[in-house]
């Protein structure tokens, strides 16, 4: 049995903590990587162009770069998020805290799982509230409309916005209880989402990340490889 399966196999109460190098293995880019979208060129960096001021000034150019970069609605869950699903439906894993916005664990069957970032499955009118499924902005040629003419935005964290209250306190207590952590697919340099992990009070710390993160000193196990690769065994 590997240390990993040990730790799992010694825990009941697991939870994990995700970043975009988890949806990587589907097909869907990170930001830092060498082809992340940090290093691909555009007319303004990705970070401006997924803010909240770039949304509210340049509203169509918004849309252009959000459905040619950030929805992949073909994705399909790879073995890290079947892995996932299989703890929580085996009652070790109590929670999947993500940053991911594309809606994977769910379609891989977890049940449990925070979106600190939002999800492009759920989009909203800004001026009368009402829900559109993705498709309405997907097949948009512009700006999409709501029936009374106002502007329909992605549920999702933009840059300069907040995020959810209740969300993050749900982490929190999640992360705080747990007696083990996962972390995977994450640099772990997004705040405050990473900032959840100092409540952790657990007995193993495991990362899964190709690249150091700051915690690596703090880790009891570390492991470099592809994620899906890493929780293959769980499936």
């Amino acid at each position: 049995m590997s240390i990993l399966q040990d730790y799992v196999s010694q825990s009941n109460n697991i939870v994990f903590f995700g970043g975009a190098g988890v949806s990587t293995e589907s097909g869907i880019p990170d930001f830092r990587s060498v082809d992340g979208l940090y290093n691909q060129k555009w007319k303004y960096p990705p970070e401006i162009m997924i803010s909240h001021s770039f949304f509210t000034a340049q509203t169509k150019d918004f849309f252009e770069f959000y459905r040619n970069k950030l929805l992949h609605l073909d994705a399909q869950p790879n073995k890290a998020h079947k892995a996932l699903a299989a703890l929580e439906k085996a009652g070790k894993l109590k929670a999947v805290i993500t940053q991911n916005i594309d809606g994977l664990h769910q379609k891989a069957g977890s049940q449990n799982v925070l979106e600190l970032h939002g999800s492009v499955w759920r989009n909203y009118c800004l001026d009368c509230n009402t829900a559109y499924e993705v498709e309405v902005i997907a097949n948009a040629t512009d700006i999409p409309l709501c029936h009374c003419s106002g502007t329909i935005r992605p549920d999702i964290v933009l840059y300069e916005e907040t995020l959810d209250d209740d969300i993050m306190i749900a982490a929190m207590d999640y992360i705080a209880q747990a007696d083990m952590l996962i972390i995977g697919g994450t640099s772990l340099g997004v705040y405050p989402a990473a900032g959840l992990l100092q409540v952790y009070r657990g007995k193993k710390l495991v990362l899964i990340n190709k690249s150091a993160t700051h915690l690596d000193e703090a880790a009891d196990l570390i492991i470099r490889d592809n994620i899906g690769d890493a929780l293959a065994c769980f499936i």
